[in-house]
């Protein structure tokens, strides 16, 4: 007698677990898309689970290797002619260029600035960004965005283990096409906000310390500083928006709502966020960089290396732009599964309280 009423709530626990864990699957369904029980991590063929940004990269490479001609295929046709436009900006007035340059340098004079090169170069820098922002918008909002979905459409087949079929890939872009540029519009101004904050906190913290009577050489720290916390607060921003994108192709889910979704997932995994972001900065600037000094600025011999030396720096852009959104495409997955595994804890935590309550008051 004292062995079977030892071991029956035990035995009750262990009832009580399995009958309750047995419903979770179907709470957590909204957490998971259609046949994602048959979508395999491919590193080690087993379901997904947390990586670094090391073995998140060894992943991208494993997929681009599995499902190459798919991504030749969208670098060729989508990545490609926007890589040489951005590069060039030939699509960039220079005349404007100069005249928003100059009301630039004018502001940070007016603030408190010198006008060092530093400040120079980053107000040409900061024109040439936005304007070629502007001017490249459309070329962004069909061939970038539809580059991007492809490549999260051709990911989500390699997990699939199926190949990228492009007729099926247009007959579902016609369905998600208007969520998915609800995202970018969305993320469009998420970024835009970020950058006006920056230039009014810049100029407000500048104008304090000119205020306060401190010297032009000194007022650059306090800036430089702003400047450093707004590089950390806009890395996170570009990557939940990056996400976001990702999550409007996959989930039926959309502006608002994915930016939503996705601060959400990657809650736990922003240390490997920053990472991917900081590599995929460095690749595009060094390459942005070479462009600068190897095509557009003639530094050396006759120019004729030209014809071969820019080719191939606009395909090595492009080749990191694609390896930045499988990235993003494969960081979806891992966060989707973090989540669901301490959804999964907190659920297990959740339920042996309540098995352990409800044997409590039957032993009472």
């Amino acid at each position: 007698m004292e062995d079977s009423s030892g071991t029956s709530p035990k035995i009750e626990l262990e009832c009580l677990i399995n009958g309750v864990t047995e419903e979770l699957p179907l709470q957590r369904h909204d957490l998971q898309s259609p046949d994602s029980a048959t979508r395999k991590s491919f590193c080690s063929n087993q379901q997904f689970h947390s990586m670094n940004a090391l073995e998140i990269l060894q992943e991208t490479i494993r997929i681009l290797r599995y499902n190459s001609s798919g991504f030749m295929i969208i670098a060729a046709l989508l990545i490609c002619p926007v890589s040489a436009v951005v590069l060039s900006n030939v699509l960039v007035d220079q005349s404007i260029m100069k005249r928003l340059t100059i009301r630039l340098l004018l502001i940070a004079r007016s603030s408190g600035l010198p006008l060092k090169s530093f400040v120079k170069s980053s107000c040409q820098r900061l024109s040439e960004m936005t304007l070629s922002a502007t001017f490249c918008f459309p070329m962004y909002i069909t061939f970038s965005l539809l580059s991007k979905a492809a490549i999260v459409y051709c990911v989500d087949c390699t997990y699939l283990r199926r190949k990228f079929d492009l007729f099926k890939f247009f007959s579902i872009i016609l369905k998600i096409w208007r969520r998915l540029v609800s995202t970018y519009m969305w993320v469009c101004m998420v970024i835009g906000g970020c950058l006006a904050l920056f230039l009014v906190l810049l100029v407000a913290v500048c104008n304090i310390f000119s205020i306060l009577g401190c010297p032009s050489n000194l007022i650059v720290y306090p800036a430089i500083l702003v400047g450093l916390v707004f590089s950390v607060m806009f890395a996170n921003a570009i990557i939940i928006c990056n996400l976001a994108i990702v999550i409007s192709v996959l989930e039926v889910v959309s502006g608002p709502q994915a930016l939503l979704r996705s601060g959400v997932l990657i809650q736990g995994q922003t240390q490997v966020g920053l990472l991917i972001f900081l590599g995929s900065t460095i690749g595009m600037t060094f390459v942005e960089g070479l462009f600068e000094h190897r095509v557009k600025t003639l530094s050396y011999g006759d120019g004729s290396s030209r014809i071969w030396e820019g080719p191939l720096l606009v395909i090595m852009y492009s080749f990191v732009v694609l390896i930045d959104s499988m990235m993003s495409a494969v960081f979806y997955f891992t966060c989707r599964s973090s989540s669901m595994e301490t959804a999964e804890e907190d659920g297990h935590t959740l339920v042996e309280a309540a098995a352990l309550s409800q044997i409590s008051l039957g032993i009472q």
